[in-house]
């Protein structure tokens, strides 16, 4: 009898470690079933902005390892979250979605406002300068708008931190095309967030708009000679790294961002007078478009070498073939072309030495540095093309300001 108990504890020690040994074993593959299952409901059903943030970055590893056992339930789990959100779409560019910003594509007010308050606080409120400018028949009242004094020198810093902060999920590095100022745009907002950024430029980008973007730690890669190839090539690039690619006007978070300047100007400006923009990709003027709807007219201002948006509203175009060094996007894309279309938007064309004589004019009057693009609204007024009616004082947007001082 005194045998019996100790027998009894070592065998009762001997049959739980073995039997908890074999109910893991048993245990383990629908475990992770019911994890991956969990997970997908949980992914599909509860992801948020923030969430899908953390998620991207830790979901990577976790599913990996489920896929090992359950891989059914996690294809069934990456399925949801590719109907539920913003995701990575099949060419590697950022899909803003038609659930937000509604099945025309095009970008209204409320989009801009709602990009107005993400980005707040971290971009310039540019100030507005009330001035007179030369015109063919005498001095002409504007309000200079000045833009260009943005973070990396162009307005579309603010398009590229809407699309990054309003992405459900944004990998570790992204990848854009750029023969410049988008590149820009997109190497200091990726900067100040912790994102890597990959720029792909034409051979023939400027080189002080390339030494910008190392400045803000960009990887800069030269690929092909017009922004087309370039492109073509980041989208591939984007796919083979699992980076998400960012389009440098066409997106519609890019418009609603740069749009943020014409509110600004709404509580800057008195009264309701026209606002004369430089077209180039068409995410500024079509944005300005949206935010300010029928209050105020935007009127795009294009180089008669490159009349896009003049063309793409089926205006007759002055001018013939565009400049054979053109290296942004030669071609108006179809968020910003419908959203400028909606609100009416106007376009002006001005020739070549019509910008680069109210650039001068700019540096020696005001001592203002601005690039071409940054210049040619301005050449409206300067050069005739617009002339305001008596008692109007119209808006002039300098955008931007990346360009070499020697050229002046």
């Amino acid at each position: 009898m005194a045998s019996t108990e100790p027998l009894s504890r070592l065998a009762a020690g001997r049959l739980s470690r073995f039997a908890a040994g074999r109910l893991w074993r048993l245990a383990a593959v629908p475990l992770s079933r019911f994890a991956a299952g969990m997970l997908s409901r949980f992914a599909a059903g509860m992801l948020s902005r923030f969430a899908a943030g953390m998620l991207s970055r830790f979901a990577a590893g976790m599913l990996s390892r489920l896929a090992a056992v359950a891989p059914d339930a996690v294809c069934a789990a990456w399925n949801r979250l590719e109907r539920a959100g913003r995701v990575v779409s099949e060419r590697g560019a950022v899909d803003s979605g038609a659930d937000e910003f509604g099945a025309t594509g095009r970008v209204t007010r409320t989009d801009v406002r709602a990009a107005r308050r993400r980005v707040s606080g971290r971009v310039r409120e540019t100030p507005v300068f009330h001035t007179s400018v030369a015109g063919p028949n005498g001095p002409v009242p504007v309000t200079l708008k000045l833009e260009y004094l943005q973070y990396g020198g162009t307005f579309k810093v603010r398009g590229s931190y809407n699309t990054l902060l309003g992405s459900a999920v944004v990998t570790e590095r992204v990848v854009i095309a750029s023969g410049g100022n988008a590149g820009i745009a997109a190497a200091v907002a990726t900067a100040r967030l912790g994102i890597g950024c990959t720029v792909v430029v034409p051979e023939s980008a400027p080189h002080h708009k390339v030494a910008a973007m190392w400045s803000h730690g960009a990887e800069v890669l030269w690929h092909g000679a017009t922004y087309t190839e370039a492109y073509r090539y980041a989208g591939e690039l984007a796919v083979e790294r699992g980076s998400t690619q960012l389009h440098a006007e066409d997106l519609p978070a890019v418009v609603a961002g740069a749009g943020a300047v014409a509110l600004e100007l709404e509580e800057q400006v008195r009264g309701r007078p026209p606002v004369l923009i430089a077209v180039g990709g068409g995410a500024l003027v079509a944005g300005a478009a949206a935010a300010l709807g029928s209050r105020q007219r935007v009127i795009g201002v294009e180089p008669v070498g490159l009349p896009a948006m003049h063309t793409a509203l089926g205006l007759d175009p002055q001018a013939g073939a565009p400049r054979p060094d053109v290296l942004e996007v030669d071609r108006i894309g179809g968020v910003t072309l419908a959203t400028a279309r909606h609100h009416g938007v106007r376009s002006l064309l001005v020739s070549d030495d019509a910008v680069g004589v109210a650039r001068d004019y700019l540096w020696r009057e005001f001592r203002i540095v601005v690039e071409p693009t940054g210049a040619t609204a301005l050449a409206a007024i300067h050069s005739g093309a617009y002339v305001p009616p008596p008692g109007e004082r119209p808006v002039v947007v300098l955008c931007s300001a990346n360009t070499e001082v020697t050229a002046l």
